[in-house]
């Protein structure tokens, strides 16, 4: 089967199957923040701090402008489902001054986790979801700052067949400065392999995660068995200090009904469930 799928991704990161529009599931409608709910440290789920996770002309927007100070509030903005085998493209671009009291090292920094721990296995005090975390980087006015990297809370993956335990592991990307969009895409297909593309080049290619390792804290000890593998999970997006627009966030699901004779069959699935199907 992980051969299989292998082989299924070589094809669908080259020249994905035909789809339509609609196949594509706007996971923010533009609109308001249903179907999201947001996990800020020290604040129980769905408790929006300082009005943290906000729309603002059509775009979600992560803010800090009602915060007397950050106080190492790291938050998240969890999907209401998860997902296992998907393609998800995110627009976002940086603006504004990061929040005061906000860490160094998080000075226009943020991302989208994948494959997470659900939100309501989240203690109270937890600064970070165990998952893997694309980091989205701004560029600094000197210098070089790749974008689309990979890190790692409580968990550690695969590369090139060798177990990594480096919390990160940059990006071939370039980088991006100033408050420019830039166009992140992930293709995950369950634990098999996961790549990052970043303004549709790809950047990063890994698999077979599993728990493991620490950077985070607060959690609780029965969410965090070592050694677990890891092959589905929600999606969130981070705030880790500094203000982050994103105007879109959209899913194309991998997973469905692959029987070409029914009525929802599609071409560019990669993992049967034919329990979906409809004829």
């Amino acid at each position: 089967m992980r051969l299989t799928i292998f082989f299924l991704l070589c094809c669908l990161t080259t020249a994905l199957p035909a789809q339509k529009k609609g196949d594509w599931q706007q996971l923010f409608n533009g609109k308001n923040l249903k179907g999201w709910h947001p996990k800020i440290k020290g604040y129980a789920l769905d408790d929006n701090f300082g009005n943290t996770f906000r729309v603002q002309k059509k775009k979600l927007v992560v803010a800090y402008d009602q915060y007397p100070t950050f106080d190492n509030r790291f938050g998240h903005l969890f999907y209401e489902k998860p997902f296992n085998y998907y393609r998800l493209r995110i627009v976002y671009r940086f603006k504004g001054e990061q929040a005061t009291g906000g860490p160094d090292w998080a000075w226009r920094n943020s991302g989208v986790m994948l494959h997470g721990q659900a939100p309501q296995s989240m203690s109270k005090g937890q600064d970070f979801p165990i998952s893997l975390e694309a980091q989205f980087l701004g560029g600094r006015a000197e210098g070089e700052r790749t974008t689309g990297n990979l890190c790692t809370p409580g968990t550690h993956v695969e590369m090139n067949g060798k177990l990594v335990t480096d919390h990160c592991i940059n990006a071939d990307s370039k980088t991006y400065p100033g408050d420019q969009w830039v166009t992140f895409e992930a293709v995950v297909l369950g634990d098999s392999l996961l790549e990052h593309y970043i303004n549709g080049d790809k950047v990063m290619t890994y698999g077979r995660p599993v728990v493991g390792g620490g950077v985070v804290d607060g959690f609780d000890p029965a969410t965090k068995k070592d050694g677990t593998p890891i092959t589905g999970g929600y999606i969130s997006l981070q705030g880790e200090s500094h203000p982050i627009e994103f105007k879109k966030v959209e899913l194309l699901n991998l997973e469905g009904c692959m029987d070409p004779k029914a009525k929802n069959y599609k071409s560019y699935f990669v993992k049967p469930d034919n329990s979906q199907c409809r004829y």
